[in-house]
């Protein structure tokens, strides 16, 4: 063998040695993703954005090693709507999935449905309140693209009544954010020896009220209040009840390339915490609160860990929201929407989790609370009312003894709108941009309009709209094109 020869050869090998290298440290082509969803949990109720009595030490520790997210909003500051927006990356409006207890539509196209396409096995554990969960719903989250399920109507404290894959509610003993857990982890173990990827859906009942905990979680908290010491306990538990899941991927090895995105379905509430307890309270100086479109209402903690792809801490302050989640994650498994030309409002934050690459949102996004009473009186969306039946129930429906069988059933509603409108009297929206969010509350016969520079001033103090004419009206302008697209969807023209 000549020494030219021989250099050839040595240089092959060592090509073949550098790629074989480089395929070993790349992640499985397709990560395991799982989302976990807290309920009612504020933007300032972890330790590490400040949180001055509240202990979350799993949440930090994510926070620290992975992906954190500064500015990560819910889509509604109600919790049907935002989970509506994250299982379909649209506005909940376009479904007519207006608030608490209101339906999205069977026409719309789920994540699980897609990631189902990619060949994942999907589950859905703890709360669903976007239809109901029965196996002859239309919109039982086995209809809408899981394998299995363990889940409620809406939310649920410890000892939860849950169905499984659409059966009879059933009481399962147990602290409700762990109950979740060890149900999700024997489905990852399961799909483990099947050889193929999870996608798994654990959305928490915690910390919405009424506030249950164990004596040990409250027992930290207890000089603040006997109610809020309850609500903290419930953060507490389940912060501990996702240490217990990230620690059973580890066990059986799958949580290098596991996608993890934590986040919540709104802003804190005031709800079950008497005025003397408020004070305890805090979320960072944010404006508002649940059921508002101020940041305190929109404005959520929100944290991605994958550890085979985001190897050093990253923060980042780009506006996101949980449309964005279904637009990621089909990029990141490499399915393709079906209907490319139904309207999307989230967009693919691949580019931002991957390398970090995206510096800043490319369009903004809206929020928009709709006047909700004059819909209650169109036709509803399904012939069968009994198709949207609720057959789980709070401890808050289960306390209504007094009422009869009759009285105590809980349905859905979902309406048909007719006729698309062009003039809103009543509700607010928000157009929310990298540095401004645009303020609109409808009005009788008027709008008032608010500008806030958010890099600025996030706690949305000061109003400056007539600094700004030229922006306020490029925004607006947005807004309303916006508007007049959820509007043309709520009339089912995208079903068509």
């Amino acid at each position: 063998m000549t020494v030219l020869s021989r250099l050839l050869a040595i240089a092959v090998l060592l090509a073949l040695a550098g790629t074989s290298l480089v395929h070993a440290a790349e992640p499985k082509q397709r990560p395991n993703v799982v989302l976990m969803m807290s309920d009612d949990q504020g933007w300032g109720e972890t330790g590490y954005n400040g949180h001055p009595h509240l202990k979350t030490p799993v949440l930090d520790t994510m926070a620290a090693a992975g992906l954190r997210l500064d500015r990560f909003y819910a889509a509604s500051p109600i919790c049907t709507p935002t989970r509506a927006s994250c299982m379909t990356g649209r506005h909940a409006n376009r479904s007519g999935a207006f608030g608490a207890g209101w339906s999205i539509r069977p026409q719309e196209v789920t994540v699980a449905q897609l990631m189902k396409k990619a060949g994942y096995r999907t589950a859905h554990f703890g709360k669903w309140h976007i239809g109901a969960v029965k196996k002859d719903s239309p919109l039982s989250p086995q209809k809408l693209g899981f394998d299995e399920n363990l889940s409620h109507d809406n939310f649920f404290e410890m000892n939860p009544g849950l169905s499984r894959n659409g059966e009879a509610s059933q009481v399962i003993e147990g602290e409700g954010s762990e109950v979740l857990v060890k149900e999700a982890l024997a489905f990852a173990r399961k799909v483990k020896k099947e050889d193929k990827p999870f996608f798994i859906v654990i959305w928490f009942g915690s910390p919405h009220t009424p506030y249950f905990g164990y004596p040990a979680d409250i027992a930290p908290y207890s000089k603040l209040g006997p109610n809020i010491s309850k609500r903290f306990a419930e953060i507490t538990a389940m912060d501990r009840a996702i240490g217990m899941f990230r620690k059973g991927l580890d066990d059986i090895g799958e949580r290098h390339n596991t996608l993890l995105w934590f986040n919540s379905d709104n802003g804190i509430t005031i709800e079950g915490i008497p005025k003397a307890e408020r004070k305890h309270l805090y979320n960072g100086n944010l404006k508002g609160r649940k059921s508002r479109l101020d940041e305190g209402g929109l404005l959520v903690p929100a944290i991605i860990e994958w550890p085979a792809v985001i190897r050093t801490p990253r923060r980042n302050s780009i506006a996101c929201v949980t449309s964005d989640i279904l637009p990621t994650l089909i990029d990141i498994v490499g399915v393709d929407y079906p209907y490319p030309a139904r309207p999307l409002d989230g967009i693919s934050l691949k580019s931002m989790i991957i390398d970090g690459s995206m510096q800043e949102r490319p369009k903004p996004f809206g929020a928009w609370t709709y006047n909700i009473r004059p819909q209650m009186n169109n036709e509803p969306w399904f012939a069968d009312k009994e198709a949207s039946r609720m057959i789980t129930y709070t401890a808050q429906q289960e306390a209504s003894q007094a009422r009869s069988e009759e009285e105590k059933k809980w349905y859905f509603k979902n309406h048909k709108h007719p006729q698309a409108l062009n003039r809103f009297t009543g509700g607010k929206a928000v157009w929310i941009g990298n540095q401004y969010k645009l303020t609109v509350q409808y009005k009788a016969d008027s709008e008032g309009i608010a500008l806030y520079d958010l890099q600025k001033d996030p706690g949305e103090r000061t109003n400056i709209a007539e600094q700004h004419p030229d922006t306020v009206q490029e925004m607006h302008k947005a807004l309303k094109a916006w508007q007049a697209s959820v509007e043309n969807s709520l009339i089912g023209a995208d079903y068509k």
